[in-house]
């Protein structure tokens, strides 16, 4: 035999009548009309099959049945009560997953989150920075959203923004007098350490490699204290560095593409997010 279910709604119409001891103050109570609380009850009864209030004079009293199920109907009440109460205190968050260079990580993605994070409380960001080169192929199953360099022209992805490399050292690095010149690069998958290399080769002049990271932070320390010169970005040139040139004795570099890559079937808070990061790094003058 199936157990019949308790509807919470027949519960207190049944405790409040059982508590007030009339039917027309349990209806004044519950904002129903007394007619509206007879059929309740007569349901309750129905699906119990046995009666729980029966007439007095006085009004009306709980049967030996009702006086039973008013300490389970009291108990089912609460925990209804308790269970919405934590749901509603402990809200799910949303969790969008971002991959994005290190650079970019650390100096453009922090500010235009903060700003979404004002809006949007509910939703928690987790970001990775790292070599991009393969972060967009692992998307839905590792990120939501990857911000990648590309080579100029070349890439799938919305392009957000375009980045001039350059050659990068301390403000008192006296690039023309090295002998052999120190660089400090990236591990193997960089763009810009293919860039760097390639572009050194082919002007023949002595080099070496004198420090590998996967950080910004740690390569650009290096090149701060004078220990060798880097390529960064334009737009994101550390303050401590300065931009190196032809007078440097260096060659010219490529300009990266900076763009932004969806998983398929984006859940809203995901959307959201790129949407804002999508406005908030787009400076369509840069992309003439």
């Amino acid at each position: 035999m199936t157990t019949p279910a308790l509807d919470p709604d027949l519960l207190k119409a049944f405790l409040a009548v059982a508590e007030h001891r009339s039917f027309t103050r349990a209806a004044h109570v519950l904002n129903r009309t007394q007619s509206a609380v007879s059929v309740q009850i007569r349901r309750l009864e129905e699906r119990l099959r046995t009666k729980l209030f029966q007439r007095t004079r006085a009004g009306v009293a709980l049967t030996a049945a009702g006086d039973e199920l008013l300490v389970y109907a009291r108990r089912l009440l609460d925990l209804n009560a308790e269970a919405v109460d934590a749901l509603r205190a402990c809200k799910v968050e949303a969790v969008v997953r971002v991959g994005v260079m290190d650079d970019y990580g650390t100096i453009v993605i922090p500010p235009l989150l903060a700003r979404f994070a004002e809006s949007h409380p509910e939703i928690r960001v987790e970001i990775e920075t790292g070599l991009t080169a393969t972060m967009p192929a692992r998307l839905g199953e590792v990120y939501d959203l990857v911000i990648a360099m590309h080579s100029e022209g070349r890439g799938e992805g919305e392009l957000l923004r375009r980045e001039q490399a350059v050659w990068a050292a301390a403000k008192s690095y006296p690039a023309l007098a090295q002998g052999v010149l120190s660089v400090a690069l990236y591990p193997q998958g960089c763009l810009f350490r293919q860039w760097a290399t390639a572009a050194l080769d082919a002007t023949g002049r002595p080099w070496r490699l004198a420090f590998v990271s996967r950080t910004l932070a740690a390569v650009e320390a290096i090149a701060a204290q004078g220990l060798a010169i880097t390529v960064v970005k334009a737009g994101t040139l550390p303050p401590r560095l300065r931009v190196l040139s032809g007078r440097d004795g260096l060659p010219p570099l490529p300009a990266a593409d900076i763009r932004l890559h969806r998983a398929r079937d984006l859940s809203r808070p995901a959307t959201l997010l790129a949407d804002h990061l999508q406005r908030g790094i787009s400076e369509p003058a840069t992309l003439c």
